[in-house]
């Protein structure tokens, strides 16, 4: 099935983070087929104060269940530093890897739903994974492109840092 995960880093080296995650993923039943190019974005959420966030977005395959891949993501997040159970909601982190969509699945759990929630309402978001596929919909035939169109411009800054996360061999 293919899926779509958002990644994101501010402790360290945001991009040397990101690229570990990427590396990672294939140990872990997961299949990288392109990444979207990196974006520096201000930080968002309860904590404004803090370094700004490089994020990406992947386009995967893999044939987890939902809730198995998440805990592929909740893993790679630990091996890299990440502490998911002290750690500040939206603070500073070394890595962030949210499943995003998941085919045309839409699926909840006390854990996880999709489409992730932010999925249609962050800039952050949207752009990388646009520039995966314009054409993106959500299950219910939301388009992703739609939902960008909408966004207020100001508030949310999202620029373009450098090229795409180089994929695992």
């Amino acid at each position: 099935m293919i899926g779509y995960l958002g990644l994101g880093s501010n402790v360290g080296d945001p991009r040397a983070n990101l690229q570990a995650a990427v590396d990672a993923l294939p140990a872990h039943g997961v299949r990288v087929l392109a990444s979207s190019a990196t974006y520096d974005t201000e930080p968002v959420g309860q904590v404004l104060d803090q370094p700004s966030v490089l994020n990406a977005c992947l386009r995967v395959e893999t044939a987890l269940a939902p809730e198995e891949l998440l805990d592929a993501c909740k893993a790679i997040e630990r091996a890299l530093g990440r502490d998911l159970e002290g750690g500040l909601r939206h603070g500073p982190r070394p890595i962030d890897i949210d499943l995003l969509l998941l085919g045309d699945l839409a699926y909840e759990s006390d854990r996880l739903t999709l489409p992730h929630e932010q999925a249609t309402a962050r800039r952050f978001v949207l752009i990388p994974l646009l520039e995966l596929d314009f054409d993106l919909t959500t299950p219910d035939g939301t388009r992703l492109s739609d939902c960008l169109a909408v966004l207020p411009v100001a508030g949310e800054a999202v620029r373009r840092e450098g090229d795409p996360l180089r994929l695992p061999v």
